[in-house]
Formats: C-alpha cells, sequence, structure tokens
C-alpha cells in the first residue's frame, strides 16, 4: 500500500527558530566571513598562536567549515598553518603591506573603470543610496558600523564590474587594509574622526554612479593615498605589539 503524503506543518504562533542549515558551502562561507571579522577588529590579534579547536568555540561553527575557511585564509596570507603547532595569525609587516598597497592600488583603477564603464541601473541607484546613507550618518557611525557598510561598498563595486575573478583577488587585499585602518584609527589618538576616510568612499560611489570613468580612477587613487598616508605614523609611533603580540611591551607597559 503506497504511503500516504505527509501533511505539511502548520508553524504554531510564536515559532521563529530557523530551519537548520544543511548547505555545506553557506557554512564554509559563514565561518569564514566570521573568522575575517575576528581578525579586522583584531579580536584575534596578529601574532597570536591557536589551535583549530579555538576558532570553532569562538565562532560556533564545526570542524569541517572552519577547517574550509582556515586553508582560504592561509592562502590569503592572513592566518599561518604551523605543523605540529597550531595557527598563527599572521603579524602585521608594515612595509609589505605597504608594497601591497601599491598592488590593491593597481588592481583598483581597473576594478572602478570597470564598474563606472559597467555599472547598471541598480548598481548605481544601490551606490548613490549608499551615498546618501553616509552622507547623513557619517557623524555618528562608529568604526564598526563604518568597516560593514564598507565591506557592502567593495561588494557593490564588483558586482558592477562584473568579473567574478576579482574578487578572489581583490577580498583578501581589503580585509588586510581593513584591518590596518582598525588600528589605525582605534589606537592613533589624534585621528579619531572617520571623515577623511568617508570622504574618500563618497567621491568613489559618486563618480561610478554617475558613470565618470577617469574621476572614479581619480577618487580611487586618493583613496589609497589616503591609506597610505597613515603608515608614516603608524611606522613613527605605533606601539609593535599591536602589530605582533608576541613582542612583549617596553617596561611592561
Amino acid at each position: 500500500m503506497a504511503k500516504r503524503p505527509s501533511r505539511p506543518r502548520l508553524v504554531a504562533e510564536g515559532e521563529t527558530s530557523a530551519p537548520p542549515r544543511r548547505n555545506r558551502i553557506n557554512l564554509f562561507e559563514l565561518a569564514y566571513h566570521r573568522i575575517e571579522e575576528l581578525l579586522v577588529k583584531c579580536e584575534l590579534a596578529p601574532g597570536r598562536f591557536l589551535a583549530m579547536q579555538d576558532l570553532q568555540d569562538l565562532t560556533g561553527f564545526g570542524r569541517t567549515p572552519v577547517h574550509h575557511a582556515v586553508n582560504r585564509l592561509a592562502a590569503d596570507t592572513l592566518i599561518i598553518i604551523r605543523p605540529r603547532h597550531g595557527l598563527q595569525i599572521a603579524p602585521i609587516d608594515l612595509a609589505r603591506e605597504r608594497v601591497l598597497l601599491h598592488l590593491r592600488r593597481d588592481i583598483e583603477r581597473f576594478v572602478i573603470r570597470l564598474a563606472a564603464e559597467r555599472a547598471g541601473p541598480s548598481h548605481r541607484n544601490q551606490m548613490l543610496h549608499m551615498e546618501r546613507l553616509l552622507r547623513e550618518k557619517r557623524d555618528g557611525l562608529t568604526l564598526a558600523e563604518f568597516n560593514a557598510l564598507d565591506r557592502r561598498i567593495d561588494q557593490m563595486v564588483l558586482a558592477a564590474a562584473g568579473e567574478p575573478f576579482l574578487e578572489h583577488t581583490l577580498r583578501p587585499l581589503h580585509t588586510i587594509f581593513r584591518r590596518i585602518g582598525f588600528i589605525y584609527h582605534s589606537y592613533m589618538a589624534e585621528k579619531t574622526t572617520l571623515d577623511g576616510t568617508i570622504d574618500h568612499h563618497l567621491a568613489v560611489l559618486n563618480a561610478i554612479a554617475t558613470r565618470h570613468a577617469e574621476r572614479a580612477v581619480a577618487a580611487s587613487d586618493a583613496l589609497i593615498e589616503f591609506v597610505d598616508s597613515m603608515f608614516d605614523e603608524m611606522e613613527a609611533r605605533i606601539d609593535p605589539s599591536l602589530l605582533d603580540c608576541s613582542v612583549e611591551p617596553l617596561l611592561g607597559a
């Protein structure tokens, strides 16, 4: 006798729990995003040693998605896998990252121009909406809120450029410099305002949204120069233990 198909189950009033995620790729991406966020905010301090289990505990994800995320972050040079010693969050080498900033500048020029030339009505609408939001909220934005919006801006620009290969190239560079920006704005006492970086992002958004490719490239170059200016101050004044927590503070400070 054929089995009668089961009835759809009605959701009880007040039941809000979401069904468990079964898509393993989603879990991989969520684990990567969560660890990346911890890296940017230096909750995973540069130079720190830890085990895979530590990352599972910190993120709430299981071994497989965390292992997959760690392999990607190792390829991004953000985590170092130390055989028989676990993992190390890559220390920050300011000289190396300044060289990588030049690489980012050249790639961004290509991406920004492509985005300005290819942006469709939906892309332009999203960018103009983001521009309005930044202008309206700029005085009250926290660094964490700005970083979340910055990530969205990067995604918008890449979507407008329409070349998926570029995301794999630029995403780790964006993470590296988002972490530099976090340290700079969090620990360089004289620089507590986000006005400079917000202004440069506004210029990039407006130029792409209005499809002015040359102006967009110039705005991108100005943003990179602004980031580059952070390095002079950091090289002269930053506590080395913020760049590598294995460096002991002077005089026990």
